[in-house]
């Protein structure tokens, strides 16, 4: 993974990432102004360097180019916080330090993504003979679990 992103590098990024178009030095320069000053020059500066960078791809369109994130920050996030898990000397400890760095809402976040990402269990082999582990043939199926007329 590359090096994090600097203060001004997050800053374009974070809009590049938040608008989900392709943008131009200009709107993202407008979009700065609001909160600080800061120069064209410097502005393209720093999107040419994240496109050196490999954090977005450009387009020419007329004399200008239009900017498009290469990834989402979700996978930039995820990718620091792996960098940072995989330097560690006890991967566990740190995870146990982290995890008790998180709130009630995050770690129910964690939760959620944890149960996306686990392998389902594998279902248990039907005994022979029987209808399947819920019992007889429910209402609305054959005796040999094809759909009936209630289309379950």
């Amino acid at each position: 993974m590359p090096r994090p992103l600097g203060e001004l590098e997050d800053a374009v990024m974070t809009r590049v990432w938040q608008w989900n178009r392709p943008v131009t030095v200009r709107e993202v320069l407008e979009d700065l102004q609001q909160e600080r000053s800061i120069a064209y020059t410097t502005v393209m500066t720093v999107m040419d360097n994240l496109h050196q960078k490999g954090w977005v791809r450009r387009e020419a369109e007329g004399r200008a180019y239009r900017y498009t994130a290469v990834s989402t920050r979700a996978a930039y996030s995820a990718a620091l916080m792996n960098e940072a898990w995989s330097t560690s000397d006890n991967p566990a400890a740190a995870l146990v330090a982290f995890f008790g760095m998180m709130s009630a809402e995050q770690r129910e976040a964690l939760r959620d993504a944890v149960r996306i990402v686990q392998p389902q269990e594998p279902a248990e082999p039907e005994a022979e003979g029987r209808a399947g582990a819920a019992g007889p043939a429910s209402p609305g199926t054959d005796a040999d679990d094809t759909p009936g007329p209630s289309g379950r």
